[in-house]
């Protein structure tokens, strides 16, 4: 079994959802402790975690995660439209009013040409999209497919890897990827959960990358996936503040021990300098990277070392050579 190191190595974090209301403090609309987004990002960067992509689910959260992505040195956007999201496309979620489709796409191309207060480009990925047939509820099929078609060509009008999601589709997902592939550069399906047939798709015929975190690691069939798939296919992400390694995972074994030295308070004991319980953050990506290290009984260091390797040739192959920004999170 690979040793699970103290030192923590350096990683991005391909997928945290820092725009959620809680890490604001705000719960289900209620202010329940202060705004902590600071040292959030500051636990990450102590953690190793010097890059970070925000991720967006529709045109409103995407120009926040730019914001954020301006504010914080080592924080990236995405900009898209989650699938249980897509009906934003046609008609305002607060008002109901009818839109434009083409213009709300408009919108969204825009952004991803914005100016950038610092010297690199902030959006990063075109995401997060993909299909979600486990909550039609949001968002019809035939309404999730429609939009996903679109959201092919908007990678292809920016140049822009892809932040994919796929849950429950019966090879629609991979059907629609594969006639669209010559749109993109690059691309990763995010929180895999499938098999390893579905994953070998993915992998081998559609070039695809492999995002794995906390929902991935929560069955024993989950932990037989993840062992067959290359680590070169591979990137890692927390999915924050949602898809934690939790007690009932079969992952937990792994790193229980550390996550039981981890200091957590209630949000309703919110305390300075404590993680809150139940609230992911981007600080845990170490516990995702050493599960995968002692599944395929891999030196945590060298998993670390590839899957660094594997984000950056997609989401910043420019990165050093044109950029010549500091790793690491500075508020401006």
């Amino acid at each position: 079994m690979a040793k699970i190191f103290k030192m923590p190595f350096k990683k991005i974090d391909i997928g945290v959802n820092l725009t959620d209301s809680m890490f604001r403090g705000v719960y289900r609309g209620k202010i329940v402790h202060k705004d902590d987004l600071a040292s959030v990002v500051q636990r990450a960067r102590d953690a190793g975690v010097n890059k970070m992509l925000v991720t967006a689910g529709n045109l409103e959260e995407a120009e926040k995660a730019f914001e954020l992505a301006g504010q914080y040195d080592g924080c990236y956007a995405t900009v898209g439209v989650h699938p249980t999201r897509c009906l934003d496309f046609e008609r305002d979620p607060a008002t109901s009013a009818s839109r434009d489709p083409d213009t709300y796409f408009e919108s969204l191309r825009l952004l991803t040409e914005k100016e950038s207060p610092r010297a690199e480009r902030l959006v990063v990925a075109i995401g997060e999209c993909g299909l979600d047939y486990d909550r039609l509820e949001f968002c019809p099929k035939e309404v999730q497919i429609r939009y996903f078609e679109r959201q092919f060509d908007l990678a292809k009008q920016c140049q822009l890897p892809m932040f994919l999601h796929n849950r429950n589709t019966g090879g629609d997902f991979v059907k629609m990827v594969r006639a669209n592939r010559h749109k993109f550069t690059e691309g990763v399906v995010h929180s895999f959960d499938g098999p390893w047939e579905e994953a070998k798709i993915l992998t081998e015929e559609l070039g695809l990358y492999i995002g794995i975190n906390g929902c991935s690691l929560k069955t024993e069939e989950n932990l037989q996936v993840v062992k067959q798939i290359p680590v070169e296919n591979m990137m890692i992400e927390t999915d924050a503040p949602w898809c934690d390694i939790r007690p009932t995972h079969a992952s937990y074994k792994y790193v229980k021990t550390a996550m039981e030295q981890i200091k957590t308070k209630k949000k309703e004991k919110f305390e300075e300098g404590c993680m809150v319980k139940g609230r992911n953050e981007p600080c845990t990506l170490e516990f995702v990277l050493n599960v995968i290290a002692c599944v395929k009984e891999m030196d945590p260091g060298e998993v670390a070392e590839i899957v660094y390797a594997n984000t950056e040739k997609v989401f910043f192959p420019n990165y050093h050579s044109l950029c010549g920004v500091p790793n690491g999170f500075k508020e401006h």
